[in-house]
């Protein structure tokens, strides 16, 4: 079996609370631990340009790599072009981009680094697998360095159609890189054809695009004479390991706690790291409606909101975290009693044992984004549940879990006042509808787990044979039992 080689931005190295990469974590670590490999990505660590250094840390037959950025990379690599100009185009937010070109110049900088450091060890039949919009150009790097390995990328973010991609400056210098490697796979059927119809706008005109079908989900494109694979692998959690957390934190001295100071009253959560695209003022927003039109409601639910803070040296997410902070005082200064705040908002990170006892508890899971790629909260609310009693999902239709979910109560997260509804019609809801509900989303969260995805994934890059050998289910798809699970399955960018 050929080893695996995992390119991401963060790197989640067990034992160190440092390394964070959340779900990226829950994702990728049976793969690497079936196959043996390496996971390289930054260190999280800042130093000065004639001091940066790449560590190895060895665990099990995991090979872990950090490497550190300057601070002049990190400025322009991840808070500049990663995070200022890519995020909030994928994210459909053109209003928020903010181009310079020493970022663009920063990104492929640190690019090149990371495509540096990966060659002292690349061997001849290595996979590698590159992770997310932070390292779009890592197999170009490759190959004009001569590597001829199978190379794949997973974006985890949407993708956005054509009309919103290419007022993305530079575009054409950066996206057709993707066509380097050899598969590349998306959340959804619909980011894979709004790539399509990308490279099909920017190629067909000169003649240098052929396309035809392939198994599945999939689709071949060649462009310049270099096939590669296109295809959506949604990405899923291991349900049954979650659900048994969920059982077993149920009764956690925290969770018990949080019972207790409710006083009988329903559970409403949200967990969403602070970011613009989660919806999170348009969410108070319809919480604030639903006060003002279900007076029947008042003294009788709470509704908590975990929001841990994130990049917090963008101003949009400073800006962000001051408008919620006021939003959630105006609600409870409005509505709340001495003896009952609607609103418990706090920006502290949980682990996700807790949330996983939280999230059994809550008769209804708040999950709104304004636009998600996958959301795997969504997809942990549905396995925590009590079968026998479960809660109500409620989910934004611009998230890539709506495509299976549409058993959840489906929202449009900008229109404040079905949200309200939605949330109105989740609390009255009988049981005999609850289970019938939550009996159809929960085989969906089984039928496209994590396992899946990562299996899909690698059989596609390893080989067309052995990828029709996992569409035929000759290759089984099977969870893990590892219940070692990261603390958030938030992917943390």
């Amino acid at each position: 079996m050929a080893r695996l080689l995992v390119v991401s931005n963060r790197v989640s190295v067990p034992g160190d609370s440092t390394q964070r990469a959340g779900g990226l974590e829950v994702a990728l670590r049976p793969a690497l631990q079936k196959n043996g490999g390496v996971w390289l990505g930054w260190s999280g660590k800042i130093a000065a340009a004639n001091e940066l250094e790449t560590r190895s840390i060895r665990h099990k037959n995991i090979e872990y790599l950090v490497t550190d950025l300057s601070k002049e990379g990190f400025d322009e690599y991840y808070s500049g072009f990663a995070n200022r100009v890519l995020w909030p185009i994928l994210h459909y937010r053109l209003d928020l981009a903010e181009f310079a070109r020493r970022d663009l110049s920063g990104y492929f900088r640190v690019n090149n680094h990371f495509a540096a450091e990966l060659e002292k060890i690349i061997e001849r039949d290595d996979l590698i697998w590159v992770h997310d919009y932070h390292l779009i150009p890592i197999a170009d790097a490759l190959r004009r360095r001569g590597h001829s390995n199978r190379i794949g990328f997973f974006l985890h973010v949407p993708l956005p159609p054509a009309e919103i991609l290419t007022s993305l400056p530079n575009h054409e210098q950066l996206i057709p890189l993707l066509m380097q490697y050899d598969v590349v796979g998306f959340q959804t059927d619909g980011d894979v054809q709004n790539f399509v119809r990308y490279l099909i706008s920017e190629f067909d005109e000169v003649g240098k695009t052929r396309m035809f079908q392939s198994a599945g989900r999939h689709v071949t494109l060649s462009v310049n004479g270099h096939e590669t694979l296109i295809g959506s692998f949604p990405v899923g959690i291991e349900p049954r390991a979650f659900s048994r957390l969920a059982r077993r934190n149920e009764q956690s001295p925290l969770v018990k706690n949080l019972i207790a100071s409710l006083g009988g009253r329903n559970l409403v959560i949200g967990v969403d790291r602070l970011d613009y695209s989660k919806g999170l003022i348009q969410r108070l927003d319809a919480f604030g409606i639903f006060l003002a039109n279900h007076s029947e409601w008042l003294g009788k639910l709470t509704y908590l909101q975990i929001t841990p803070t994130n990049r917090t040296e963008i101003p949009e997410y400073s800006e962000l975290q001051a408008a919620l902070e006021s939003a959630a005082g105006r609600i409870n200064g409005k509505y709340g009693e001495v003896s009952w705040t609607p609103i418990r908002y706090v920006n502290r990170v949980y682990s996700r044992s807790v949330l996983a006892g939280l999230y059994r508890t809550a008769r209804v899971g708040l999950v709104t984004p304004l636009r998600d790629g996958m959301n795997l909260v969504a997809q942990e609310y549905v396995a925590a549940q009590d079968s026998d009693d479960p809660g109500v999902l409620i989910l934004s239709r611009f998230v890539g879990a709506a495509s299976n979910f549409r058993r959840s109560v489906l929202v449009n997260p900008y229109d404040a006042e079905s949200v309200a509804t939605a949330l109105a019609q989740a609390l009255a809801m009988p049981l005999k509808e609850r289970r019938a509900r939550h009996e159809a989303l929960y085989a969906k969260v089984c039928e496209y787990n994590v396992n899946r995805w990562q299996q899909e994934f690698l059989a596609a890059l390893r080989g067309a044979r052995e990828h029709e050998r996992f569409q035929s289910g000759e290759l089984k798809n099977l969870e893990t039992s590892d219940t070692r699970l990261a603390p958030s399955a938030e992917i943390e960018n």
